[in-house]
């Protein structure tokens, strides 16, 4: 599989995500402790984490989902405060908790997302016909969801964020509780993504997978504690994995 290696990005129009001093506090707990970084257009870029370092809180507030208690964030140019429906209407998103429905068929969850991001029929049929295709389950079409196995429900629900070919995807553990061949799978289909051009914003906690992305950022205690390309990291920290530099960094707080 390709590693981080940014030859895919077309950053000729400037950031796509430009976050600065963005803090979320839920009482006197603060999960998001101004947070800064930018991602280029066509990136992917690694949100990476043990659970409970901030890292969903602040693709909530990045998916127009929740609101800032102080600093700015734009997404594909719209505001994080005043332009959230614009930003919802400009992204693909897939949800730790799995989003699909379970009780309809695999055809009919795409149909329902695709009208939920506004495309008329004829499209969702041909995104439907053209996604499934990549997947090999065009013969599933009218299976009950239920019926599908794990590893291949994570990836019709990552087609499913993709449907509508947005400017952005972000991705809130895509691959937890599969297996190792699944989810190197599933990162073949985030880098055949990112060659169409989305943004792929992805959040983990699988050191291993950093190498996957062009740059990650790395949080500890809500804060992000570094953030380059994973060959850089690896300098930086004389390490000799993603999962070395991480807990140097850990152990250093």
């Amino acid at each position: 599989m390709q590693t981080g290696s940014l030859e895919h990005i077309s950053d000729n129009n400037g950031p796509i995500i430009e976050v600065q001093d963005l803090v979320k506090k839920f009482g006197s707990f603060v999960a998001n402790d101004h947070l800064n970084f930018t991602v280029s257009r066509g990136e992917i870029f690694g949100f990476l984490g043990a659970n409970g370092a901030g890292k969903t809180t602040a693709m909530r507030i990045l998916c127009g989902l929740s609101s800032p208690t102080s600093g700015n964030a734009t997404i594909a140019g719209f505001n994080v405060y005043t332009q959230t429906e614009k930003i919802k209407r400009n992204i693909g998103y897939m949800s730790q908790k799995f989003s699909l429905y379970d009780d309809l068929t695999v055809w009919e969850n795409f149909r329902f997302y695709g009208g939920i991001y506004g495309l008329k029929t004829e499209k969702i049929r041909e995104r439907t016909e053209e996604l499934l295709g990549r997947l090999g389950l065009q013969g599933e079409k009218n299976k009950i969801l239920k019926e599908i196995p794990l590893g291949w429900k994570q990836k019709l629900a990552f087609s499913v964020a993709v449907i509508h070919q947005p400017k952005i995807v972000f991705l809130d553990e895509p691959t937890g509780g599969v297996d190792p061949i699944t989810r190197r799978q599933f990162w073949e289909m985030i880098h055949e993504t990112a060659k169409e051009g989305i943004t792929v914003f992805v959040t983990t906690h699988y050191m291993d997978e950093a190498e996957y992305c062009d740059r990650v950022s790395i949080m500890v205690d809500g804060k992000i504690v570094a953030l380059d390309t994973p060959l850089k990291l690896k300098e930086t920290y004389r390490a000799a994995s993603m999962e070395d530099v991480f807990l140097k960094l850990a152990r250093a707080k």
